[in-house]
């Protein structure tokens, strides 16, 4: 229990320091979004008092006062989920536009993880037992491959095949409007599905080299140990000693399993401008090229916060799911 007070000490603890930066960052920004904000409202015929009202709901603060004022005045905000208004649509809240954008960027990097973690899992067992055979060398140098390829080159490779070329899928959106409504059902979530197949393949394919590789370094750790050899001396069946491997040797992949969902979530933006997936990255990639600093400091925020929790998640499962380490804590 101490043990998970402390990540979530340390985490929020995180948040906090990222909050701040957030907040000094738009403050020494070149020209000063929030005064430019400010001076301009004025310009356009509002009273010092409206103007002073119309830039503190935008970006949670004004320029005037004491800093440790507009600080304090930032923070609050932020502690009731207010990010203020986008700049480039004005009267839009930034909280709803983020949290909006949140689930398809969830959809993307869940389903690629774990599509990946899986086939790497299983093919890096096979590769481990079977490592001075042909196979075991073709999935190691398979993994070895695409482990050194960043996700955006596959993107594009998928792209310029899969929708430029052959066009068997769609190039843009999470779903066509035109045809299918939101709601639980079959049609709306197969063309979910639909559309979210090559950004979710590149995150898979770009991150099963990494899986493979990992499995099968933990497989090879653990094949000379005493259980197994005690269980083949009793006769274990193949299928079964596939099982002892990959119960054992997976235990140390969950924890980077957990951090990789945060890595990945804050490199979505790639994939997601790629595809056009308007999903959380593609959303901060248009704030940047908008210079819509409100928006671009709730995207980054959050983006900043699922790598946090991600971590945490990850700490707090291990100690779950390894009785040496719950020991320990």
């Amino acid at each position: 229990m101490w043990r998970i007070a402390g990540h979530l000490t340390r985490g929020l603890a995180m948040i906090w320091a990222v909050t701040t930066f957030t907040f000094v960052l738009i403050r020494l920004m070149p020209g000063d979004p929030v005064q430019v904000q400010y001076e301009r409202l004025i310009a356009q015929g509002m009273t010092p008092d409206q103007a002073e009202s119309a830039t503190a709901i935008t970006y949670g603060f004004v320029p005037h006062g004491p800093m440790w004022k507009q600080y304090l005045e930032y923070m609050w905000g932020l502690a009731h989920l207010d990010l203020g208004v986008s700049v480039e649509s004005q009267g839009v809240p930034v909280a709803d536009r983020v949290f909006g954008a949140l689930p398809w960027t969830v959809l993307l990097v869940l389903s690629g993880i774990l599509i990946s973690f899986l086939i790497g899992v299983v093919l890096g067992v096979v590769a481990a037992m079977r490592r001075s055979t042909m196979v075991g060398h073709g999935l190691s140098i398979a993994g070895s491959l695409l482990h050194g390829v960043p996700p955006f080159v596959i993107g594009i490779v998928l792209a310029a095949l899969f929708t430029r070329r052959w066009r068997w899928f769609p190039s843009g959106g999470h779903f066509n409007g035109d045809e299918v409504s939101p709601g639980f059902y079959y049609d709306f979530i197969g063309d979910v599905a639909y559309h979210a197949v090559l950004p979710a393949a590149s995150f898979a394919v770009a991150s099963y080299g990494g899986w493979l590789l990992a499995m099968r370094s933990s497989v090879a750790s653990v094949l000379g140990d005493d259980f197994l050899l005690a269980a083949e001396l009793r006769g274990l069946r193949p299928f079964m000693r596939f099982r002892y491997l990959a119960r054992n040797a997976i235990l140390p992949l969950f924890t980077v399993l957990a951090i990789s969902f945060g890595l990945v979530f804050g490199g979505s933006i790639f994939i997601e401008r790629i595809f056009n997936y308007p999903g959380l990255g593609m959303l901060l990639y248009q704030s940047i090229g908008a210079r819509d600093f409100s928006m671009m400091s709730g995207a980054f925020l959050l983006i900043t916060a699922a790598v946090i929790v991600a971590n945490i998640l990850a700490d707090v499962l291990y100690t779950v799911i390894d009785p040496r380490v719950r020991r320990q804590a």
